[in-house]
């Protein structure tokens, strides 16, 4: 298994501080400033003190996928599976992302197994390419679960940004196929809404605003785009049946494009008699979490994730 090198986190702050400055003094294109930040960072940040990294692959309609595991160097009976889908607004990003989300942070924490997928990015291939992909990333981590030393009555789909809306359509369709049973969603700051909603209709947010997302659903819809045809397992927001689903939690800022689909996701939820819970911090800066991670707000929605996580995942799974 491949082993990285741990090094403090003020080092890791630092690259995420370049990486931050660079997007918004050069505005360069999305996918070259992660591929050239993320070429430097990933060989010096740790994939945790106690996890194993490793890359598999898996044959998809679109052709041999990649994907990142993080496995528990040591593990004591079953333990909780992870499939966690990177952001990027459906046209960037890679599955090395894994390596500074909080899904990493929750395996760390608590001994789960995480798959990340490389799922198809919406310039190679528009929908339904990401959904698939991630899906039978879904059923790989399922099917091979005794071989992971994962409790198949605890896995949790989860992601940020564009990551969080294919973890709504991901729940979304494993309900309707009712092959795979997921206990847990965490759809962070998600992008569910192909049409504009009152937060990301003129907004111009300095990581992820109104033109970007424009291009994000454009180039992930295809000949979908602005047409009243969106299915659910495109846009999750076109939904009219939330019954069934996963219980969920998720954070948001109140003045990021996201926060208004973010609080409807919930209020829809809990209306179909879901369990949802949200938890609302000020600010406007998507990504907040990762970008700004020694941040308080940022501190406290990861505490608040985990509260959510040991109540549901782990609480309810605790020997007698």
């Amino acid at each position: 298994m491949a082993r990285l090198t741990a090094v403090p986190s003020i080092v890791v702050v630092k690259w995420l501080k370049v990486f931050f400055c660079y997007l918004c003094i050069w505005k360069m294109n999305h996918n070259r400033i992660l591929s050239i930040v993320m070429f430097f960072l990933i060989p010096v940040i740790s994939q945790g003190r106690d996890l194993a990294l490793r890359t598999v692959g898996i044959d998809t309609g679109g052709g041999r996928m990649k994907m990142k595991v993080l496995e528990p160097k040591e593990a004591y009976g079953p333990v909780p599976g992870i499939l966690w889908i990177h952001g990027g607004g459906y046209i960037t990003g890679g599955n090395y992302m894994v390596l500074v989300s909080c899904g990493k942070m929750l395996a760390e924490r608590y001994g789960a197994v995480v798959v990340s997928p490389e799922y198809r990015l919406a310039g190679e291939a528009p929908y339904p390419a990401a959904l698939e992909d991630c899906y039978a990333a879904l059923v790989w981590m399922y099917e091979h679960a005794d071989e992971l030393g994962i409790d198949r009555t605890r896995i949790v789909v989860g992601g940020e940004s564009a990551g969080g809306g294919l973890t709504a359509a991901v729940c979304l369709y494993a309900r309707d196929k009712g092959e795979i049973p997921v206990a847990l969603q965490l759809p962070l700051y998600p992008m569910l809404d192909c049409e504009d909603t009152a937060s990301s209709a003129d907004n111009p947010g300095l990581t992820w605003g109104t033109n970007r997302n424009h291009k994000g659903w454009r180039l992930y819809l295809g000949d979908l785009y602005g047409s009243a045809d969106v299915p659910a397992y495109a846009s999750p927001a076109r939904a009219k049946d939330y019954s069934g689903l996963p219980p969920c939690y998720t954070f948001v800022l109140d003045g990021e494009p996201f926060y208004e689909e973010t609080l409807t996701y919930v209020k829809n939820l809990q209306a179909a008699g879901v369990e949802a819970r949200v938890d609302v911090f000020p600010g406007d800066t998507h990504a907040f979490d990762i970008l700004f991670p020694w941040q308080e707000r940022s501190k406290r929605a990861k505490r608040r994730l985990y509260e959510e996580y040991e109540r549901i995942i782990m609480n309810k799974h605790k020997l007698p």
